[in-house]
């Protein structure tokens, strides 16, 4: 089981959506929490869970979703699927875990993370309420039209200038999502490199507002 650390409500009440974040290839829980406080307007109710990814790192230091020194299409195909198997262990537990409805979540990655959300949540049999994925790419285009289990709407954000994943890779994924009947939105940012700004996290709080309002 995946282990998490955990920010919110901000409301002090009882949690009453989850939002799950997930880290990039080499950080750790803690890298994702410090959004927490920047969305809580958004969502005040909601608890946010920032999830360890499943394997220590090669370089000692941080988690990976899965190792990357082989990227053929099949080998991250197979990373990936075995990441979104940890992943919805951790979700179906935790809404358990806090009796929350099976609808009342959302799922947001940043880089590794957000390759691994793109691919775990349009396979989920209950939809999220949105999809947010920084600097990621789409994981085995070609299964997702079989594949899709829900309409859940995706936000996707990527820096122009990303020296470690290269924004087509987030242009091809707005393509085939949205050849599939994926509703999706976009923030392309010019000279942002591999990170979130302020304009990144601006949108990222209103995903999450509409998508729980």
């Amino acid at each position: 089981m995946l282990e998490a650390v955990h920010w919110g409500p901000a409301s002090k009440a009882t949690p009453k959506q989850l939002v799950v974040l997930c880290h990039g290839l080499g950080a750790d829980a803690y890298d994702l929490i410090d959004l927490a406080p920047s969305w809580a307007d958004a969502v005040p109710d909601a608890l946010f869970a920032s999830v360890n990814a499943p394997d220590e790192h090669f370089s000692g230091f941080g988690r990976q979703w899965w190792p990357v020194g082989d990227r053929r299409p099949e080998v991250m195909e197979g990373g990936v699927r075995r990441a979104a198997g940890f992943l919805n262990a951790f979700l179906d537990a935790e809404l358990a875990r806090l009796g929350l409805p099976e609808t009342e979540y959302a799922l947001m990655g940043f880089s590794q993370g957000a390759m691994t959300v793109l691919f775990t949540g349009p396979r989920r049999p209950v939809a999220p309420r949105a999809i947010l994925a920084f600097s990621g790419a789409l994981i085995a285009p070609d299964t997702l039209a079989a594949e899709r289990r829900n309409d859940a709407p995706v936000l996707i954000v990527h820096g122009e200038a990303d020296g470690q994943v290269p924004v087509q890779r987030s242009r091809e994924a707005e393509a085939v999502l949205r050849a599939a009947g994926v509703p999706v939105e976009t923030l392309y940012v010019q000279n942002l490199g591999h990170g979130i700004d302020d304009s990144g996290i601006a949108m990222g709080a209103a995903a999450l507002r509409r998508a729980f309002s």
